[in-house]
């Protein structure tokens, strides 16, 4: 037999044809994707801390595919077999020897958080606990997707890697979520902003300086690079580093050494850099305002973060979530977004990004009078159709919101639950749960 093999600590081995947006959910979740055609001898090679796990896609398979694949599964080493859809045929032998040993069976279309859900109790030693890591880079637009899945890529690599996107995107967050998700997790993450600091203090902030080394330096001190030792040093606006600061910095990258202000004795320092910037450091090299080859060396891995405003459905979903974190800390009237304002969110261009975004519903909550912000509260424009967000209609969006949402935690977020209780289909509750921005991956 042929063998597959994956480097990766969580692959999926994938019978059948996936869909690009299962692929992209998986990736983003942090499992390698591997498709075996249907029917195919092929063997997967495991290693001890590998996790492995077979999915059997039966949407489009014939009976010799099905036949083969029963053969096959009998003779793979997996963790556990997942029926993505059964069969056209369900009275099929082969397929109900599949299903019986299957642990999660999924309807069409694949519901992929549930799909993902499913995967995580079968997951290996992981670096970090749930709801830290890549999950505060909150997303599910293709566009993050992709972004999650290459911060996951990364994060394990100790490789300098440089981020780059407009202001506002999110620089810090995934910085963050790159040092929780290495093995360096347990050390000091130290962050600073090459921007924030006068230049003549910003050798010192970084490396440090010796007892008299200039007017006021009473004592030694130790630098951002020597508090890190062994975790992650994040170097925000990095295009804006003075010269003389970029040539020590590239002696920290090349030799993984430092001297302090003041003295000529190297000192061995062991982090790993992460620079963003939202300025083009391309250009900065040509016009000599940034040394070509410190460049080089920080830009071994790149991550770009995507304007808030071509992220699409996570503009609700990232609202949604900072309206609910503003409301644990600090009481308040409004419980959710009304009509008019999910629409304008949806049109405005958003110039500052999540940093603007997270700013709007924070103030916004504040002064709004009824339990559903609207686009007024925001400072958002509005247009004449959406302009009425009062009265009767507001009072029924508040209720079918709360009703929802109570259904909701009630089941335990079971879908077909939902719709038993609130006497509707499975589609009007997905339809229900995007109208009033209930994240359903979120709130579980």
């Amino acid at each position: 037999m042929a063998a597959v093999r994956e480097s990766a600590d969580q692959c999926v081995i994938w019978f059948g044809t996936p869909l690009q947006q299962e692929k992209d959910a998986l990736a983003a979740a942090g499992w390698q994707v591997r498709v075996a055609e249907p029917g195919s001898h092929a063997r997967v090679g495991l290693r001890a801390a590998d996790t492995v796990v077979g999915m059997v896609d039966l949407r489009s398979m014939g009976p010799e595919a099905l036949r083969g694949l029963e053969q096959l599964a009998s003779d793979l080493t997996l963790l556990s077999l997942v029926a993505i859809v059964p069969p056209r045929r369900p009275d099929s032998d082969a397929a109900g020897a599949l299903l019986e040993r299957c642990s999660e069976t999924l309807p069409a279309p694949v519901d992929t958080t549930r799909l993902i859900r499913a995967l995580d109790g079968l997951r290996g030693q992981q670096f970090m606990p749930r709801g830290r890591g890549i999950d505060a880079v909150i997303g599910r637009s293709p566009v993050m997707r992709k972004t999650q899945a290459a911060i996951r890529k990364y994060a394990p690599v100790d490789l300098p890697v440089l981020i780059t996107g407009q202001t506002g995107t999110g620089k810090e967050v995934a910085a963050r979520a790159l040092h929780e998700l290495s093995p360096r997790h347990a050390r000091p993450f130290m962050a600073v902003n090459c921007g924030a600091l006068p230049a003549n203090l910003l050798q010192s902030e970084l490396f440090g300086h010796e007892r008299g080394a200039f007017t006021g330096a009473t004592a030694r001190r130790a630098g951002l690079f020597e508090s890190a030792n062994g975790g992650t040093v994040f170097l925000d606006e990095i295009g804006d580093l003075p010269l003389e600061a970029q040539t020590n910095l590239l002696r920290v990258l090349q030799e993984s050494s430092l001297e302090r202000v003041g003295s000529n004795q190297p000192i061995a320092v062991d982090v790993r850099v992460l620079a963003a910037t939202n300025v083009d450091l391309e250009a900065a090299v040509a016009s000599g305002r940034f040394r070509s080859d410190l460049y080089y060396r920080l830009n071994v891995l790149r991550l770009q973060m995507p304007r808030l405003a071509d992220r699409g459905e996570d503009i609700p979903l990232l609202a949604t979530h900072f309206l609910e974190t503003f409301r644990g800390k600090h009481p308040g009237r409004a419980r959710g977004f009304s009509a008019s304002a999910r629409r304008a969110m949806a049109r405005f261009e958003w110039p500052g990004n999540v940093r603007e975004l997270l700013n709007r519903v924070q103030r916004a909550a504040v002064v709004a009078e009824s339990e559903l912000i609207t686009a007024q509260d925001m400072e958002l424009p509005v247009t004449d159709v959406a302009a009425n967000d009062g009265g009767l209609d507001s009072a029924r969006e508040v209720a079918e919101h709360d009703a929802v949402l109570t259904c909701l935690k009630e089941s335990d977020f079971n879908v077909s639950e939902v719709a038993r209780r609130l006497k509707v289909s499975r589609v009007t509750v997905y339809r229900l749960c995007k109208k009033h921005s209930l994240a359903l991956d979120e709130l579980r």
